[in-house]
């Protein structure tokens, strides 16, 4: 995202003078913090919590060797009954109502999908349908529910033994939320919230993808580096910072999550015209993230930078985060299920799993923000059911967004991307009893629904089940190293997972064709077991590769 031009001398010494933060450069802002009267009044929802209160979570590094699944309730399920019901709006009741379809909390039954994490997109009021442009950071939003629903919700998926974080949305505001508001008002107690410049003095700069990042409102210009109803927040004012600690407190002790997917982090804090990835930035991630773990020690912190892996890497180095998506292997994972060739993904597989702590990286296809697998895929059931099994077997904690195990379709913009979830092929996809829902669902719903393929034992659906159950019943697969091994061929591609004795090989034919008695060079032994119902045992090591399959292989030296 953005990088803000270096800001003439004289622009700087005007800002500094009115006390202000430019993006253009580090300029010392005095440590105005808002009273504890006026802070209540933007923020009444929130009580009151000691800074060394804890909390009962998980213990720390529960989420290794889970399977998380990204939900946006507005899109998830209408609810049936209660106050919300059928308004054409998916809400926390409708997610209750849904919870048995991706864990019933019984390891011995099958029919669910046996997820056992939940990333929330925001759930807190604001102005958009999206919700990430918050109006109150404590509050639910009135179309999903109340706190008190939240709360159930919570129960139930702790009852399944899912383990739930939601977005914490830290790099901005809504401009409609009362800290922003009072700001433009020149309340002192929040002017110093945001970024202002004054009318003589906005710079030219534009963002990373040329975007305007500097932005006006009532006469008054100010930084946003996603538009102008996004609003950045000042992190070298001390009391932002300290109203950050508060509302992390308030979600992990007064309401009980297990902790938050950090939304846009690496656009935090700017320098001169740099407005990504700063030092300044990790620093303040690993004092939040010390602070988080002192309220509560099991809570988990996963973050959003999207830049390279080399980039993304130094945030878990520094200990600033407990994992971080990593958009290199997602893409290359689509790079290999599109172009039948393994060299970009080989290579990423190596690279990532060098550059990271102890695995400590979340792994995805798409999400939210990107266009869905299956349109990238052609809505190919092959390629749909090879990607699942590449991100799958990796090393990483696997994330999947909602819809996308039934090989839901969607391509930009975002509200196509984001539709409802079809659970049946009638009326509105069984998603609500409204005369229609907030957004329409995707063409195709008829055949592209859960219910078609719970009934089909070889659907996308299906095949995601048996690969989440067997991710989580083998601890190489959930917790093992990786080693990439040499194939002799563009079109396969081959790694070995290792937990203590057990070792598995996964291979994947990438190419349209059958490949017949392949054997990995070099390779001792056979395989005496093949996990994913694919294949067969090989005790001589020579397997036939169906077109575009991949299996996993329980490696026999003897």
């Amino acid at each position: 995202m953005p990088q803000i031009a270096r800001m003439l001398p004289v622009l700087l010494l005007s800002v500094a003078a009115l006390g202000c933060r430019s993006t253009g450069e580090s300029v010392a802002t005095p440590a105005t913090t808002a009273p504890a009267a006026s802070t209540a009044a933007m923020a009444p929802a929130a009580p009151a919590r000691p800074a060394s209160t804890t909390t009962t979570t998980p213990e720390p590094g529960w989420w290794q060797g889970r399977v998380f699944y990204e939900i946006f309730v507005r899109s998830f399920a209408d609810s049936t009954t209660g106050p919300l019901a059928g308004d054409g709006i998916g809400d926390l009741q409708g997610l209750i109502d849904r919870l048995d379809y991706l864990n019933d909390g019984d390891p011995a039954t099958t029919s669910d999908l046996g997820i056992t994490g939940i990333w929330l997109m925001p759930t807190s009021p604001s102005p958009s349908y999206h919700g990430y442009d918050v109006t109150d950071y404590y509050g639910i939003n009135p179309q999903y529910g109340t706190m008190e629903d939240f709360r159930r919700f919570l129960a139930e998926a702790h009852r399944r033994g899912i383990r739930v974080v939601t977005d914490l949305v830290l790099n901005h505001s809504s401009s409609q939320h009362p800290w922003f508001e009072a700001a433009l008002r020149g309340d002192p107690a929040y002017r110093d919230w945001y970024i202002f410049v004054p009318p003589d003095r906005v710079p030219t700069t534009r963002g990373p993808w040329n975007q305007q990042v500097w932005q006006e409102k009532n006469g008054q210009h100010y930084y946003g580096i996603f538009w102008s109803g996004m609003p950045d927040l000042n992190y070298r004012t001390p009391a932002v910072t300290a109203e950050a600690y508060r509302i992390a407190e308030f979600w992990l002790g007064d309401v009980g999550v297990d902790g938050f997917r950090l939304d846009a982090i690496r656009h935090l804090i700017e320098d001169g015209d740099v407005m990504n990835d700063t030092p300044e930035t990790i620093a303040w991630l690993r004092d939040f993230q010390a602070h988080v773990k002192h309220v509560a020690p099991g809570a988990m912190i996963v973050g959003e930078v999207w830049t390279s892996t080399e980039t993304v890497s130094e945030y878990l180095r520094a200990d600033a985060l407990d994992l971080a998506f990593e958009f290199d292997l997602a893409g290359a994972i689509l790079d290999a299920a599109k172009s039948g060739t393994a060299t970009k993904l080989a290579y990423t597989l190596e690279n990532v799993a060098a550059s990271y702590p102890e695995g400590r990286y979340a792994t995805l296809i798409t999400n939210h923000d990107q266009n869905r697998v299956a349109s990238e895929l052609g809505e190919e059931p092959r390629r749909l059911k090879l990607a699942a099994t590449l991100l799958l077997t990796a090393p990483g904690v696997p994330f999947l967004y909602y819809g996308e195990e039934i090989g839901q379709i969607g391509a930009k913009p975002d509200e196509m991307i984001r539709n409802p979830m079809p659970w049946t092929g009638g009326r509105n996809g069984g998603f609500t009893a409204a005369a229609a829902p907030w957004e329409p669902l995707q063409p195709g719903q008829e055949r592209r629904n859960v219910a078609a393929q719970e009934a089909d034992p070889g659907s996308l659906l299906n095949h995601y089940r048996r690969l989440i159950r067997l991710r989580q019943s083998e601890p190489a697969l959930a917790r093992g190293t990786i080693r990439v091994l040499d194939t002799g061929r563009d079109d396969v591609l081959a790694y070995e997972r290792t937990a203590g004795d057990r070792r598995l090989v996964v291979m994947a034919n990438l190419s349209a064709s059958e490949i017949r008695g392949f054997r990995l060079p070099g390779a001792t032994g056979g395989y005496s077991a093949e996990l994913t119902g694919a294949g067969a045992a090989s005790p001589s090591g020579a397997v036939t590769l169906a077109p575009l399959g991949a299996y996993v292989f329980v490696q026999d030296d003897r």
